[in-house]
């Protein structure tokens, strides 16, 4: 009974993976304005010390990045291009980043439906708050890109 649970959680991990893969891929990064509700930051990120007190330093770079293992995602160095063009589109993917794991938590019901009970309500949970370090993270690094963004941006003219 447990492997069988197991079984299903891991294939729904991988059905939700690829799907999750094929919309972030297509979505047009231009559309998504980090200026603007829900990716601008809030005053109760205070500039993301927030994230720093729950010490994401420590921690974020130990957590799983598509982008490393997908060699036609984008690159993510900030350090590989210093174009304002660069960092605007590294700032557009932590929103197109965060918008994928919002989704994903907001689908982890799915695991209800291909699961057991109480299997089911555990692997909801697992699943859908295991997206809630990977949005921290994109909260987390969107000011800084931004602010580093708007300063190439003023090299430039």
């Amino acid at each position: 009974m447990f492997w069988m649970q197991a079984g299903r959680f891991c294939l729904t991990v991988i059905i939700i993976g690829i799907f999750a893969h094929v919309l972030g891929e297509r979505l047009h990064r231009e559309k998504f304005n980090p200026q603007k509700f829900p990716y601008r930051a809030f005053s109760w990120e205070d500039g993301g010390k927030l994230y720093l007190r729950l010490g994401i330093q420590h921690w974020k770079e130990w957590m799983p990045d598509k982008s490393k293992f997908v060699k036609k995602s984008y690159t993510k160095s900030v350090g590989a291009l210093r174009s304002s063009q660069h960092m605007l589109r590294l700032v557009q993917e932590t929103c197109v980043a965060e918008f994928v794991h919002w989704v994903l938590l907001a689908i982890s019901p799915v695991m209800l439906l291909t699961m057991q009970a109480p299997g089911s309500i555990a692997g909801m949970l697992l699943y859908g708050l295991s997206n809630i370090p990977f949005i921290m993270i994109q909260r987390y690094n969107r000011p800084r890109l931004n602010e580093l963004y708007e300063r190439l941006v003023r090299q430039q003219r």
